[in-house]
C-alpha cells in the first residue's frame, strides 16, 4: 500500500510539474542588441512612366549596409514568442546594366518596422527558432543622386510599403544571470515604387524588388 501511495504521489507530482516546466519562459522578456548586415536587391520590376528616356538594359541596385539593431521579445509560453525589431539603415541606389556607375538615389534612410511570431526548440545548450511576420518599410530622407542632379532631376521619392518576413536563428544562453548570444537571419519579401521628378512633373516611375536578407549577431538579456 505504501508503494502504491508513493507511486500515486510521484505521478501527481509529475502531472503538476510538467506543465510548470513547459511554461517556465512564459512572461519572460528578452532584449537583443545586434549588429545587422542589410543586403537588399533593388532591381527594376516594371517601368510605368519614362519620359526621361532610360537606356535599354537599365537596372538598379541598393547598396549593402551594416547597422546596429535592437529587438524586444515577449514569451507567450515556453515555445512561442512575439518579437519586434528596430533599426535604421542608410542606403544609396546605383545603376547597373546600361546604367552602371550612375548615382540614382543618395542617403536613403529605411526603417524596416517588423513584428514576427516565433516557435522555439530547446536542444539544451542551444535554442533554435523559426518565425514569420509582417513588415512595414518606411523610407525618408532620400535625395536624387548627383548624376541625376546634373541631368536636371530635382526630386526622388520611394513609397512606403507592407510586406512579410521569414526568420530563423538560434539563442545560446551563456550565464544563469540571463545573458546570452544570438544569431538571426531574415528574408523580407517587399518592394517599393520610385518616382523621379523635374519640378512638379513626374518623369520616371518604376517598381522595384527589394527582398533584402538581414544577417544579425549580438548579445541578449532575458528577464
Amino acid at each position: 500500500m505504501k508503494k502504491v501511495s508513493l507511486t500515486l504521489i510521484a505521478i501527481a507530482a509529475a502531472g503538476v510539474s510538467a506543465p510548470a516546466m513547459a511554461q517556465d519562459r512564459a512572461g519572460d522578456i528578452q532584449v537583443k542588441v545586434l549588429g545587422t548586415a542589410v543586403l537588399p536587391d533593388g532591381g527594376i520590376d516594371a517601368v510605368n512612366l519614362d519620359t526621361f528616356g532610360l537606356p535599354a538594359g537599365a537596372d538598379t541596385k541598393a547598396t549593402d549596409e551594416v547597422i546596429p539593431s535592437f529587438a524586444i521579445e515577449y514569451f507567450l509560453s515556453n515555445n512561442i514568442s512575439i518579437e519586434t525589431i528596430a533599426g535604421m539603415a542608410k542606403h544609396n541606389v546605383v545603376g547597373t546594366g546600361s546604367l552602371a556607375g550612375v548615382e540614382l538615389v543618395d542617403d536613403l534612410r529605411l526603417i524596416p518596422g517588423t513584428v514576427t511570431a516565433k516557435a522555439h526548440f530547446d536542444l539544451g545548450g542551444v535554442k533554435p527558432y523559426v518565425g514569420a511576420g509582417v513588415a512595414y518599410f518606411m523610407f525618408f530622407g532620400e535625395d536624387e543622386g548627383s548624376d541625376l542632379v546634373n541631368l536636371g532631376v530635382t526630386d526622388a521619392d520611394l513609397s512606403n510599403e507592407f510586406g512579410f518576413a521569414l526568420q530563423a536563428g538560434v539563442d545560446i544562453p551563456v550565464s544563469e544571470a540571463g545573458f546570452g548570444v544570438s544569431l538571426d537571419v531574415k528574408r523580407y519579401f517587399i518592394g517599393t515604387d520610385a518616382t523621379f521628378r523635374v519640378g512638379n512633373t513626374d518623369i520616371i516611375r518604376t517598381e522595384h524588388t527589394l527582398d533584402p536578407w538581414t544577417i544579425s549577431a549580438g548579445v541578449t538579456y532575458t528577464f
